[in-house]
């Protein structure tokens, strides 16, 4: 019994089709593209690691709930507050840091806005010491950037239906 749960006798899912593949490839290619050549022209710091975690959902899976404006945006959001918060009330230790998290998961999740890249936006903020600012650049506008770009290139390039759901 145990041996079984150890070595997981489920079978993994299958691969995407490659046309599936290349779409979603074109997408956050272009996606995380457009961020970065705004990022560039404007001067202003666009990228932060978690864009690039949020590109696989909205491109790879984009009718996960994971995937949806309200889970991108609202996560990115609510899981930085959580990050600056804790920030100034703690410090950038190690169990603040463990309590960032944490407590941005469960923001989250009574926000209905779980978005899994979202949780390293409390680790991000600790790590740099980021101030109030950081919520609108880099978070809102790269991630309502990266959201805009993934219902054009879905409804408009890709010909697929984004998103399931706004809010």
């Amino acid at each position: 019994m145990l041996l079984s749960k150890i070595l997981a006798a489920g079978k993994a899912p299958p691969r995407p089709h490659y046309a599936q593949i290349l779409w979603s490839w074109f997408g956050a290619a272009s996606g995380i593209a457009i961020v970065a050549l705004v990022a560039d022209v404007s001067g202003h710091p666009l990228l932060m690691a978690p864009l690039g975690a949020s590109a696989v959902l909205a491109f790879a899976v984009p009718e996960s709930p994971l995937a949806q404006p309200r889970n991108i945006v609202g996560g990115h959001l609510s899981t930085t507050i959580v990050g600056l918060l804790v920030l100034g009330l703690f410090g950038a230790s190690w169990w603040a840091a463990g309590l960032a998290v944490a407590t941005a998961i469960a923001v989250m999740q009574i926000t209905r806005t779980v978005h899994p890249p979202a949780g390293a936006n409390p680790l991000v903020v600790l790590a740099v010491g980021a101030g109030w600012e950081y919520v609108i650049l880099p978070v809102l506008v790269s991630t309502v950037m990266l959201t805009v770009w993934a219902y054009v290139f879905h409804n408009f390039v890709a010909r697929r239906q984004y998103p399931t759901y706004w809010f």
